[in-house]
Order: C-alpha cells, then sequence, then structure tokens
C-alpha cells in the first residue's frame, strides 16, 4: 500500500451514515469538553476548590475509561454499536442534565460534580471502544485513515471550541447556561446516533466474558506494534492528566487568568489539533507512516518542557503555547495509530482490542489525575508539571525505539 493511502485526500465518497455518525461525534465531543471545562472551573470559582481537589474531580471523570472500557468493548463486538453508543451518550445527557438542576437549586456540591462527571464520562468511553469497529462496517478499508481523520478533525473542533465557550459561559452568563448548552448538545448526538442504519453481521458467538477478554488480551500482547501504541499512550495519558489535574488553579493562581482566560488557553489544546489533523494528509504524503507515528510523542514532550517554563516565565501566552503543541502533534498520533490497529486486527476483535487498548492508555487517566491530586494538594501545582515532563520522557522514549516508528507505510495485512 502506497504511503499516501494512509490518509487520501478526498472523503467525498464517505457513505451518508458515517458521515451521521461524525456530526454525532462532534456533538458529543463539543458537550464532553463544555463539561469537562466548566467542571473545574465551577469547583474553583464558586467552590472554592484547590489543586488537591480539583485533581479528584479529573480522576473521577478519567475512572470509567478504567472500569467500563473492556465490558463496553465485549457488548461492542456482540451487540450493535450504534445503539451501545446512543444509550451511553443519554446517560451523559441524563447526568448533565443533574448538575443543571443542582445548581438552580443552589445545592450543587463537589462530591455531586464528581458522581455527575464519571456517569458523563460512560458516553466517551462508548465512543472510544464502539467507533473503530464501526467506521469499519460504514466505510470501505482504503478510507479508513480518512474517516479516521473527519473523527479527529471533529473531536478537535470540539477541543478547541468547548473549553472556550465553556468558560466564556460560566464567566459571563453563569455554569447553567454550560450545563444546558451541553446538555443540548448531547441529546442532539443520541438522535444523530439513533439515524444511522448499522450494516448487519454475522451473530457473534456467544462465550464466556472471561474467554472472550483473554483472546484480545493474547492479541494485544504478542503484537509487537500494538505493545508500543499501548506503552506509549499509557505514559503519553499520565504526564497529560498529571498537568490537567492542577491546571485551572495553577493557571487562576499563578498565571492570574479569570475564567473567561483558563478556558481561552485550554482552547488553544484544541486549535493545535484542528490544525494538526489539516495538516495531517500532507504530512503523511511528506514523511514514511513510522515518523507520522513519532511525531505526537515529540510534541508531547516538547509541550510539557514549554508548560515548565511557566514556573519561571508566568505568562498565559507561553501556557497557551504549550497546549496547542499537546494537540497538534498527538492528533497525528491518534489518527496513525486508530488506523495501525484497525489494520492489523481481526475484525471479529476489533471492540475487545479497543477497549483493552483504551483500558491501559485511557485508563492511566485517572492514575496522572490521582498522582496529580496527591502531589498538588500535598505540595501544590508546580512539582507536577515537573513530573509530566518525565512521563512525557519516558513515552517518547518508548516509541523511538520501538518498531512501529521504522514502519514505511501501514501494514496491509494482520500480523
Amino acid at each position: 500500500m502506497p504511503i499516501q493511502t494512509a490518509l487520501p485526500p478526498s472523503a467525498a465518497s464517505l457513505p451518508r451514515a458515517f458521515h451521521r455518525l461524525a456530526w454525532s461525534n462532534l456533538a458529543a465531543q463539543c458537550a464532553e469538553q463544555i463539561g469537562l471545562a466548566a467542571t473545574p472551573i465551577v469547583a474553583v470559582f464558586a467552590l472554592g476548590a484547590g489543586a488537591g481537589q480539583t485533581g479528584w474531580l479529573q480522576t473521577a471523570q478519567t475512572m470509567p475509561f478504567l472500569a467500563l472500557s473492556i465490558i463496553l468493548g465485549v457488548w461492542a463486538d456482540q451487540t450493535s454499536r450504534q445503539k451501545l453508543m446512543a444509550c451511553a451518550e443519554a446517560v451523559r445527557c441524563a447526568a448533565l442534565l443533574a448538575v443543571l438542576a443542582a445548581l438552580v437549586a443552589g445545592q450543587l456540591s463537589l462530591p455531586l460534580l464528581a458522581v455527575c462527571g464519571f456517569i458523563g464520562a460512560c458516553g466517551t468511553v462508548a465512543y472510544k471502544v464502539a467507533a473503530p469497529s464501526l467506521i469499519t462496517a460504514l466505510v470501505e478499508r482504503d478510507a479508513w485513515a480518512t474517516a479516521n481523520g473527519r473523527i479527529e478533525l471533529a473531536r478537535s473542533v470540539a477541543y478547541s471550541a468547548g473549553p472556550a465557550l465553556g468558560g466564556l459561559l460560566v464567566g459571563v452568563v453563569g455554569a447553567s447556561a454550560a450545563f444546558l448548552a451541553a446538555a443540548a448538545l448531547s441529546a442532539s448526538a443520541v438522535f444523530l446516533l439513533a439515524k444511522i442504519g448499522e450494516p448487519e453481521r454475522a451473530p457473534a458467538l456467544r462465550r464466556r466474558f472471561l474467554s472472550e477478554l483473554r483472546e484480545g488480551a493474547a492479541f494485544v500482547a504478542g503484537n509487537v506494534l500494538l505493545r508500543a501504541i499501548v506503552a506509549t499512550a499509557v505514559f503519553f495519558n499520565i504526564g497529560f492528566f498529571v498537568i490537567q489535574a492542577v491546571y485551572v488553579p495553577y493557571a487562576s493562581r499563578q498565571l492570574g487568568l479569570s475564567a473567561t482566560g483558563v478556558g481561552i488557553t485550554l482552547a488553544a489544546y484544541g486549535a493545535g489539533m484542528v490544525v494538526g489533523a489539516l495538516s495531517a494528509p500532507k504530512i503523511s504524503r511528506l514523511l514514511p507512516f513510522g515518523r507520522v507515528l513519532i511525531v505526537g510523542p515529540l510534541c508531547g514532550l516538547a509541550a510539557s518542557l514549554t508548560l515548565c517554563a511557566t514556573l519561571l516565565v508566568p505568562s498565559p501566552w507561553i501556557a497557551a503555547a504549550a497546549y496547542f503543541q499537546l494537540g497538534f502533534g498527538p492528533i497525528l498520533w491518534v489518527i496513525s495509530s486508530t488506523t495501525l490497529r484497525q489494520a492489523i486486527t481481526p475484525q471479529s476483535m476489533l471492540g475487545r482490542v479497543s477497549a483493552l487498548i483504551s483500558t491501559a492508555t485511557y485508563g492511566s487517566r485517572p492514575l496522572g489525575a490521582l498522582i496529580g491530586a496527591t502531589l498538588g494538594g500535598a505540595a501544590g501545582a508546580r512539582p507536577c508539571l515537573v513530573v509530566a515532563v518525565a512521563a512525557f520522557a519516558i513515552q517518547a522514549l518508548i516509541i523511538l525505539r520501538s518498531p512501529a516508528a521504522r514502519l514505511a507505510k501501514l501494514p496491509d495485512h494482520i500480523e
């Protein structure tokens, strides 16, 4: 397969059902990002939360990746992926409405924010484990990378607009408006998912849960490329969520930012993702496939060092530049690593394999948040930024030393 087919230049041939999936993804991701941005801002500015408490909130919001990914992944291989995603998104909508009701009634608390954040993250988990296999059912193989790029572009727009909109709504209109907007977007995602006609597939052979799990785990553990992807992503997510756990109180107290200012710096992350997603086809044509894979981890390391520079020069512009780097490079990683996973994994196992990888990689998010919560609560946000640099250095070293970094093109067979 030629290198340039990894990200075909046109998406005109993508079917209507896929476009509904992409639009639903945009709505769901916007709902998630508005909620994720609004939650710590409300916690800090309305409830007086510190670095340790926002870290615990971040832990609760990421724990479903560890607790539910495998269960939802097995279901995705056995049931309708479209229905699974729609149901999980409806749960997110309900959680957002619960926060809104508590705000209106004047009963909002940190424990309630944590519980609703945990419940709301179920929608994100379902998307993460079910979407890759649904894409392969809706789209022809030679357009998978294009489809992945479109999904990630939608996510990039959400990551750009969501935090800024969340911070603006909380700072100017009020927290209720932010959660109302998020709930409305989540409801629209449920509607769009309900309109997708998922192709029929042969009924899955019903086996015991542990048998299904062992088969998927053995495949991931036995594939050198997947092992490198998992290990790299684990340390990336640890480093990233150590930062996320303490960034809002750090930005408000050390950088002197308002709620709107915090949202704007966080929006630089999404802006970087948009630029990276739009640049991905050209970068893929210029570089061998393995070189595209290493761009994200290297940008992550550069971003963590850039953010550490704010310890010496407390500038919001430097913080925004760090978040831009965190968006630009890693979006290339997500597109290329997802396409690689789809190419080398049997279709009957893709849900489980996606779930196992999500459990390992996204399940490391609560670990990073927990490190941030514990260290931030004991010593403040500053040491957390240094710890994050160490995690980003490890993930860069892992991918640079792996055979995945030396791939000339996307493998066209299951290894």
